[in-house]
């Protein structure tokens, strides 16, 4: 768990002190490492499990503070964002039954959290990214509110020296600027802890480089973000620009993002990857000292090395070097970041499973990856998983190229399953799980695939909100059941059952795909795009999207009536015959205050802007009759079936 009592913010000399610190804890491990005084003989496994939080709609529920009071439980913690929670397993011996003892350990803690959420009026949902998340739930105000994470954004902010900017290709293009972190919070994982000894670090810590990608492809589970489909785990490419704090200098100049897979194989040490980090990371979180690291070796305790793993965790390896302390007992472990939340625990277990089989396995097979692979290879595999899925081709060893089902049915699973063997893991826990990873390969199902599938067929049917608010329904209700998405049919807008609080909020049902004019455009463009796009009133937004008025064919009509239409005019500005304040809402505006500030106002749309005047959509009487009709007749539906 991070730490969350660290003030907000920080001074030059209070940073100095802190790299002072950090670097006397490199120092110390060095030590301990040269004097074996790390764990060593023996192998645990762990894992961490991030969570969405819903309200009743379907939607995200700023409901983190509630639950950490209702739940009181030690192994949950907070994560960025109000909207999510985060509880931590307890390690495992890895044999036996670990995995489906983890597997219990977790139905658990979910079931507790389901049970408070459902108590509050809310619910829980593994997912890697939210598909009905908005733009208007990642402000600072659905950041938790503690000093950690408001000093990592102000930290952050300041280095990158303006707007956070998103750029991501799929089959729909995302792109956008943001003025904080909160993009972080779309991203959910179910983040795995192999347990290692620190002579065979480097050796394991490639294996992990190695294997991430394909087991990736088989676990994608992010295709959504803000309704644009993207990349299969659109989580790799999200949080790597959500916490960029480079320049735009340092990007020019090639340097890497705070969110990265590496460069190079491992040689040595784990102290590579500490000093590689603090030399080309800046500090940006820093907490008070209260131990000599050298003194306490000198009198045989174990050090928290509390400045280095503080700085480690403002550093996203896809798989981080960790140091911890066990009953007493330092030790060193990786942490697989890569791999979404969801879609049920036993596919999270299955995904796990297969990590775990393929490091034992190839580690002993392998006495050193990096020479029958390299690392390019490793490299491209991580983003073409990320982007492809199980349709990636990948390169494995010897530089044999497969499509990734090919690679997981004919080389990889029989490894793990070996792997998992060699370590006495239980044998009905190996088929099991994986057996679940082959029928995902064999029918290529993964989380991914289904949400997608699920939007082919849902079509046009309904609103763009209608149809995420029946995938996300249709995800809890599934795990819920506990059966492996392979197994799941397709969502439909016909489930979702949060009909009536589809409409609660202007943003829940605005238009987003506008059609514009500029102040200098001449007004014939905006009276033919009503003309050609069926239209009564069109925005006028400035280069940087934000609103400055509004033509209405009203506007149009009244200068036709003056005779000011023909080829003999002067051409006329939309400025000169813009309504200049236009009455506007936001997106969290109640859809009742929305209709009464039209009838008060008599206008037949609200254009709908957010912080900064920024233009995101437009709502208008036909919209508000669209979906009046829409409720009526979803009522008489209900109503009839009674």
């Amino acid at each position: 768990m991070g730490r969350h009592d660290l003030p907000s913010g920080f001074t030059e000399d209070q940073l100095r002190a802190f790299m002072k610190a950090i670097l006397a804890d490199v120092h110390a491990l060095e030590r301990m490492l040269d004097e074996d005084r790390l764990e060593t003989g023996i192998r645990r496994i762990g894992a961490e499990q991030e969570m969405f939080l819903l309200d009743r709609s379907g939607k995200a529920w700023n409901g983190a503070e509630a639950m950490m009071k209702r739940l009181a439980h030690p192994q949950f913690t907070y994560e960025l964002a109000q909207f999510n929670l985060e509880c931590n397993l307890k390690p495992q011996s890895f044999g036996g039954k670990c995995l489906s003892t983890m597997e219990a350990e977790l139905q658990d803690l979910m079931a507790m959290a389901r049970g408070a959420a459902r108590e509050m009026g809310g619910g829980v949902v593994l997912t890697g990214i939210l598909p009905t998340l908005r733009r208007s739930d990642l402000t600072l105000q659905s950041m938790v509110q503690n000093p950690r994470f408001l000093a990592l954004n102000n930290a952050i902010s300041q280095l990158r020296g303006g707007e956070f900017q998103f750029r991501i290709k799929g089959v729909d293009e995302f792109e956008m600027t943001h003025d904080n972190v909160m993009l972080e919070s779309c991203n959910t994982s179910f983040q795995v802890h192999f347990q290692v000894g620190p002579k065979e670090f480097a050796k394991l810590y490639n294996v992990a480089q190695a294997i991430s990608a394909p087991v990736l492809s088989a676990a994608t589970n992010s295709p959504v973000l803000l309704g644009r489909r993207l990349w299969r785990e659109t989580r790799v490419a999200l949080f790597q620009q959500s916490v960029d704090a480079r320049s735009a200098a340092h990007q020019l100049r090639g340097r890497r993002p705070r969110v990265n897979f590496g460069d190079g194989w491992v040689r040595d040490s784990v102290l590579e990857i500490f000093r590689e980090d603090i030399a080309r990371f800046r500090v940006v979180l820093a907490t008070d000292i209260d131990e000599d690291p050298e003194a306490v070796l000198d009198r045989g305790g174990v050090p928290a090395l509390t400045a280095l793993r503080l700085h480690n965790g403002t550093v996203y390896r896809w798989n981080r070097a960790c140091y911890g302390i066990s009953d007493g007992k330092p030790h060193l472990r990786i942490e697989a970041r890569a791999f979404p939340a969801g879609p049920t625990i036993v596919d999270e277990m299955a995904n796990g499973a297969f990590f775990f089989g393929l490091m034992a396995a190839i580690s002993h097979e392998f006495d050193d990856v990096s020479k029958v692979m390299s690392f390019d290879d490793a490299k491209g595999n991580f983003v073409a998983a990320a982007r492809l899925g199980l349709q990636a081709n990948l390169t494995w060893f010897h530089g044999r190229e497969y499509a990734a089902p090919n690679l997981i049915l004919d080389v990889l699973l029989p490894m793990a399953k070996k792997g998992l063997e060699n370590a006495k893991v239980d044998s009905g826990d190996i088929e099991r799980y994986l057996g679940i990873i082959e029928e995902r390969c064999k029918r290529g199902r993964t989380g991914a695939r289904w949400v997608l599938d699920s939007l082919a067929a849902m079509g046009e049917k309904g609103t763009k909100d209608q149809r995420m608010g029946a995938l996300v329904r249709a995800m809890q209700s599934r795990q819920e059941t506990g059966e492996p998405v392979h197994t799941w049919e397709l969502a439909d807008t016909g489930e979702f059952e949060g009909w009536k609080e589809s409409y609660v909020q202007v943003g829940q049902f605005m238009t987003t795909d506008l059609f514009t004019v500029h102040p200098e455009d001449v007004v014939d463009l905006a009276a033919s795009l009503m003309d050609w796009r069926h239209i009564r009133h069109v925005p006028v937004e400035d280069n940087e999207g934000k609103l400055i008025g509004l033509v209405s064919h009203r506007t149009l009509l009244r200068l036709v009536g003056q005779g000011m239409r023909g080829a003999e005019r002067t051409p006329v500005a939309v400025k000169d015959i813009m309504i200049a304040d236009p009455v506007t809402v936001t997106p969290a505006t109640p859809t009742l205050e929305a209709i009464e500030l039209m009838r008060r106002h008599k206008v037949g749309s609200l254009p709908v802007v957010e912080e900064g005047n920024r233009l995101v959509g437009i709502i208008t009487e036909r919209d508000l009759i669209r979906v009046a009709a829409m409720l009526f007749e979803k009522h008489l539906r209900e109503t009839s079936a009674e």
